[in-house]
């Protein structure tokens, strides 16, 4: 289990050790998607739970409770996560794949209330090493209405000795009343020339296109370079870029299995870029696009695109629960390939 953290992150980890005076029940570790706030939340939990923690507060690596958080079997750690997370939270999480049975159903994208009444019996248990307990969730955003409000009781009578690492992407979706009882926490993504530093140092040789496509985050930048990510992202471009010849049932087909949040994520990025053609702006997110997008932008109606690009944005706020990824994905294509069909005005 990887619990160190990224080069990026030396001043988020700096400035949270001012906290340890006093440290909250409850942290929110907000900021943008694949940046990184799991593995530092990780790394958080295992120096909160360290014996011998050294003076910057990182965990000391070699006391017992440090060998335990490195193999993610420490007894006063729970990770808890969606089931279709579970393999990339090693450990103790609770959001396990089960049986084989459990494992030949679709597996789901959110947390589910089962997952937080476990953890509030953990909660109630006696710290193993006498210390305290760390949860670490996430994404917060996959809790559904009947885990949130389970969680909330939890966090409303916090129990002495535990603390809750609460890690989002999406804090404007979170129901107010679990933010309210959080110390938001924001994490930023790191300045573009240290992005591709790193970038560069994986083996990803096109950094600056992939890092522009993933909105300056490195590790989404790092997976989208990757295959099957990197060609589902590029036909994804053909098609939009194909304008009124999108093919709606092609995209259901073809973007089906990719994760509902990174098809959204890629559509997204795509009209914010056809919208800074109205104000001679160079693309932000897709340089390489810049015809396909100049071409599109003639022949669109900008209403109509903004009142798509809303209606984007709010499918966005649903798309870590369950969702028909294969119809969400041909209605939207869909409704993109309309907007080409309506008569041409500009703001």
């Amino acid at each position: 289990m990887n619990i160190s953290i990224y080069p990026w992150q030396s001043d988020d980890w700096r400035r949270v050790q001012t906290l340890r005076a006093r440290w909250p029940h409850a942290l929110l570790l907000h900021g943008p998607a694949g940046i990184g706030k799991s593995s530092f939340a990780r790394r958080l939990a295992a120096s909160l739970v360290c014996e011998t923690p050294l003076s910057g507060g990182q965990p000391c690596e070699r006391c017992m409770a440090c060998h335990w958080s490195a193999r993610g079997t420490h007894p006063d750690i729970r990770f808890v996560c969606p089931e279709n997370k579970a393999e990339s939270a090693k450990g103790n999480a609770t959001a396990s794949t089960g049986s084989t049975a459990e494992k030949a159903r679709v597996q789901s994208a959110e947390i589910k209330i089962e997952q937080v009444r476990a953890l509030i019996d953990f909660c109630s248990l006696s710290a193993h090493r006498g210390g305290r307990r760390v949860v670490v969730l996430a994404p917060a955003e996959s809790l559904n209405a009947a885990s949130a409000n389970a969680l909330l009781k939890t966090l409303e009578e916090p129990p002495p000795e535990v603390v809750f690492l609460l890690v989002c992407a999406r804090p404007d979706i979170l129901p107010a009343t679990i933010i309210s009882r959080c110390q938001r926490w924001p994490m930023h993504a790191p300045a573009r020339a240290d992005a591709l530093v790193w970038l560069n140092s994986q083996g990803i040789h096109n950094a600056g296109e992939v890092l522009a496509a993933a909105g300056g985050a490195p590790l989404a930048a790092r997976a989208g370079a990757q295959d099957p990510p990197a060609s589902a992202r590029r036909f994804m471009l053909d098609q939009l870029a194909a304008g009124a010849q999108c093919d709606a049932f092609a995209c259901g087909e073809r973007l089906q299995k990719a994760p509902v949040s990174d098809v959204l994520g890629w559509l997204q990025r795509w009209l914010y870029d056809l919208l800074a053609q109205y104000s001679a702006r160079r693309p932000r997110y897709y340089p390489g696009e810049a015809e396909a997008l100049k071409r599109c932008a003639q022949s669109l109606n900008t209403r109509q695109l903004l009142r798509y690009l809303r209606h984007v944005n709010a499918q966005r706020a649903v798309e870590h629960h369950p969702l028909n990824t294969r119809l969400v994905i041909e209605v939207m294509y869909s409704e993109y390939r309309a907007l080409f069909s309506e008569p041409v005005h500009k703001l």
